[in-house]
């Protein structure tokens, strides 16, 4: 018996005797012929199916029905053949060999999702954008999660940190004095395997002939490219031994070099002090602290060449310097960070408080990097870890939810072939594991279009989220990781409606007799509800974050930036010829007004608490914002006297005043604050005037008290305010041509005060473009499901529109009757949401000083939004149904 067709099996006497029950023997011998292979048995499932639809008919509808399809002859043997009275048993299968048995489940599965193409697209589009979104947020997350993994001792590398007990207040101190690092190594040697003492991450002019470069970079210990673990790529890391020696990053090197070996040449440094490269290393990843680092030059040149910092050398009280460590092997860090703390305490005492030094760990320094009001490091980059983590996974939910809500939906109409299942032999696991087959069939697919969709949206993605992350094709964790995440996901997705499917009673459901029940739809109703109020939660999320930004955006900011530039002072030239430079720009005309200050116009570099005034608490410890800068700063950059006067030449002693802003007049609680006399280092300052508040560092904070004084030595930034009247792109060809003329050794590299000041909001902004992203594919994603249950019902209740169109129902009736629950399950949803957004989002805004009030609007405008965009969803196929022409309705929904 070699069949491949039903016509086949149904035209041979001996199986229609089996199904008769009419032939012992054909029974044993068909029985023995189906339970041989999945293929036999799939066959006869068929046939039988064929038999019992055939059997349910009437003769004439019967005729009908299947003499179109089928051979005349073979319609009336088996007319006259079955007995209607009899139930087929097919034989339950033992031994099944599981693997033709899972080929057919694919078999059977393929033609399922060719025959219902609309469902089959929704699933697999909708699961193949929640697995592509949900794959892009687990590469970010991993990339996150492995920040400074690049370095191989990351697990053991510390920064030393201070802990500041004063008036009952804790704050950090990063910046450590110069004998710190020589001090730990004398009395704590054997506990650090390293000690590098190392400038922040400065930017210097680079140059070799007629090339210069304005870079990053820093003085470090000779020790450092071994703790870091730099990969070399020529050279070696002793290449720091020599104090006249520099290591450059790959990058760097061609960049000077092109293609000639950097090994042995000079390169020279701010125009000052000439280097040899030593050294050649690979650049380091993105997601490393010392990513923008291009070079590193010896410490002893620091201190040797520098005098400033020699001068620093044994002064415990001057902090500007970092101290890196590497705890030597077997030594645990947490006891080395408890047994140094009071190290700084001992040479230093601290009349006016507590200090305690600690290690914070390099794996803590990019998650971590918020500090407490106790001085504990607390959350940072983490909570966006947390929190597009969730995304992900919600995302994926939402796709998984539309797979068990068409599958559900759907589910009546396979309900015949589940019961033919079941009375030919199958057990509810074998249906089980058939429809899980089925929904991971539909998951690897997702998953391969999934990575298509990554693969192309990745560009895209990379330039969104600031990274350099490509999928990992070549490593085979990636491919077990994401098969088996296929897998999971669709076992998730097929859950329910295997187990749903499974549980369907035979006899009724071959007698006609099976119906969903009354609660039936429930469970759809419910992840329809959990789908929405994920969305509207994102969506709310998305709205709150955009106003929180444009709020910080709108705020007042005390000076004007519109054309407020700063450069660097890298090289002498500049210091010598500043006068020069500056009056030939303002004799120019294009610029008006020139000056220096100690840092950019943006940032804040320094700070001190050691002040006394009249009137001043003992117990109360305050800190202050310190600005040095030339006469003519607060023209340049246009801030707004309350009250005094500016700082003016006419005054010789300006060298001895100072200008508070509004925060320190608080601060100091000086009623007439013009007058009052300030002690700092040893030395009286007289206030002159009083400023509206600037904000210099993040718009979201309050504002810090800050005290302006008078340069009494050149400073790090000349800053340029271009004249109104003048084209931008003149005044900058001016400009430019000065300085490349006074300062002919450095390149010409310049701040704008508005682009720097739109940098503070850059990392809020990031997130709220990812999270917009993501929010408006769970939203699509939530609407693509809809759209396959609206296009279900329609169908479902196609007869009923029908004759309600006979009797008079017109389309609106008929829209509004199909919208209706989906109107109650959205409107659910954000009564649900909305709560939730505004307790978590309340709490996420805690974390700024200048923030928004969340108010009912906000939440308003996203529930009407969510309600419109459901609405628009289901009304396309409410109304294509409504339009139909009710014979045919009524002729489809007869047949």
């Amino acid at each position: 018996m070699n069949y491949t067709t039903v016509e086949q099996l149904l035209a041979d006497e001996g199986f229609l005797a089996w199904y008769r029950h009419a032939d012992e023997k054909e029974v044993d011998r068909w029985n023995q012929w189906i339970a041989a292979t999945p293929e036999n048995r799939l066959l006869a499932e068929e046939a039988v199916q064929w038999l019992i639809t055939f059997n349910s008919l009437e003769e004439r509808e019967a005729a009908e029905t299947f003499l179109p399809k089928d051979s005349e002859v073979l319609f009336h043997k088996i007319s006259q053949s079955i007995d209607r009275r009899t139930e087929p048993v097919l034989p339950r299968q033992r031994g099944i060999n599981h693997l033709p048995m899972l080929s057919s489940y694919c078999k059977i599965a393929v033609r399922n999702l060719r025959k219902s193409r609309i469902y089959s697209s929704i699933n697999i589009l909708g699961l193949s954008l929640g697995m592509a979104v949900t794959l892009l947020i687990g590469l970010w997350v991993w990339d996150e999660l492995s920040f400074n993994q690049y370095h191989s001792n990351y697990i053991d590398i510390a920064l030393v940190l201070q802990r500041n007990f004063r008036a009952g207040h804790t704050f950090i101190q990063n910046s450590m004095p110069a004998p710190l690092g020589e001090g730990l190594r004398h009395n704590y040697g054997s506990k650090f395997k390293h000690i590098v003492m190392t400038s922040g991450n400065g930017q210097h002019n680079i140059s070799t002939g007629d090339k210069k470069f304005f870079q990053y970079g820093r003085f470090m210990g000779q020790e450092a490219p071994d703790m870091l673990s730099l990969r070399m790529e020529k050279g070696s890391r002793d290449g720091l031994k020599d104090p006249y020696s520099v290591l450059l990053s790959d990058g760097l090197a061609k960049s000077l070099f092109g293609n000639e070996d950097p090994m042995g040449k000079t390169v020279k440094i701010d125009n000052r002090i000439g280097v040899k490269v030593t050294g050649v290393y690979e650049d380091m990843p993105v997601n490393s602290e010392f990513a923008e680092m291009t070079f590193l030059l010896p410490w002893e040149l620091f201190v040797s060449e520098w005098k400033w910092v020699k001068d620093q050398k044994d002064n415990w009280d001057f902090n500007v310097f970092d101290v890196l460590i590497q705890v030597a092997p077997h030594e645990d860090m947490d006891k080395v960070s408890w047994q140094i703390r009071n190290f700084r305490q001992q040479m230093n005492p601290d009349p006016k408080g507590e200090e305690q030094l600690f290690l914070w760990p390099m794996s803590r320094w990019h998650l971590y990097g918020h500090f407490g009001d106790n001085g504990v490091d607390g959350d940072g980059q983490i909570r966006y870890v947390r929190l597009f983590g969730g995304i992900g996974v919600f995302v994926l939910l939402l796709a998984c939810i539309n797979f068990m809500n068409l599958s559900t939906a759907r589910s009546e109409k396979r309900a015949r072939e589940v019961g033919i299942r079941k009375a030919i032999g199958s057990v509810r696991q074998q249906l089980i594991v058939q429809f899980l087959s089925e929904s991971t069939l539909v998951a690897l697919l997702a998953f391969f279009l999934s990575l298509m969709i990554v693969q192309m949206a990745l560009p895209w993605f990379n330039q969104l989220s600031g990274k350099n992350m490509t999928i990992l094709w070549d490593h085979p964790w990636f491919w077990m990781l994401g098969v088996g995440f296929s897998l999971v996901t669709g076992i998730i997705a097929g859950s329910y409606p295997a187990f749903y499917l499974s549980s369907f009673r035979p006899v009724k459901v071959l007698k006609g007799e099976f119906k969903a029940g009354k609660h039936a739809a429930l469970p759809r109703r419910v992840l329809v509800v959990v789908q929405f109020t994920v969305s509207v939660l994102l969506a709310g999320g998305t709205v709150i974050v955009y106003r929180q930004i444009q709020y910080a955006k709108d705020r007042p900011v005390g000076f004007d930036r519109k054309g407020l530039l700063s450069i660097p002072m890298t090289t002498g030239d500049i210091y010598e010829n500043y006068n020069a430079a500056r009056n030939e720009l303002l004799a120019s005309r294009m610029v008006t007004e020139v000056a220096e200050s100690q840092g950019p116009l943006t940032e804040n570099w320094v700070g001190n608490d050691d002040f006394e005034w009249r009137g001043k608490d003992p117990h109360k410890n305050q800190g202050f914002n310190l600005v040095g800068a030339t006469i003519g700063y607060g023209k340049t950059i246009g801030w707004e006297l309350v009250a005094g006067r500016d700082f003016s030449t006419d005054f010789p002693s300006d060298s001895s005043r100072i200008i508070l802003n509004q925060a320190a007049v608080k601060a100091m609680g000086f009623r007439n604050p013009i007058g009052e006399v300030v002690r700092w280092d040893k030395k009286d300052y007289t206030v002159v005037g009083v400023i509206r508040d600037l904000i210099m560092q993040s718009p979201y904070r309050s504002i810090q008290p800050m005290i302006f004084y008078v340069l009494p030595e050149p400073g790090n930034f000349v800053n340029i305010k271009i004249a109104p009247h003048v084209s931008p792109a003149s005044a900058m060809k001016k400009i430019q041509e000065v300085f490349e003329r006074y300062n002919p050794a450095a390149p010409f590299i310049y701040q704008q005060a508005d682009k720097e000041f739109a940098k503070k909001f850059g990392d809020e902004e990031r997130i709220a473009r990812l999270a917009t992203v993501f929010a408006s594919l769970a939203i699509f994603i939530s609407c693509l499901g809809l759209f396959g249950l609206a296009a279900f019902m329609a169908e479902q209740r196609t007869k009923e529109i029908g004759i309600r169109k006979v009797l008079g129902a017109s389309v609106y009736i008929l829209w509004r009757l199909l919208s209706k629950e989906f109107v109650v399950l959205v409107l659910l949803s954000c009564c649900i949401a909305i709560p939730l957004a505004w307790y978590f989002l309340g709490n996420w805004l805690q974390q700024f000083d200048y923030r928004i009030r969340i108010t009912g609007s906000i939440f308003a405008l996203v529930a009407t939004g969510a309600l419109l965009l459901a609405l628009a969803t289901v009304s396309y196929q409410s109304i294509r149904a409504a339009m139909a022409s009710p014979a045919k309705s009524l002729r489809v929904g007869s047949e």
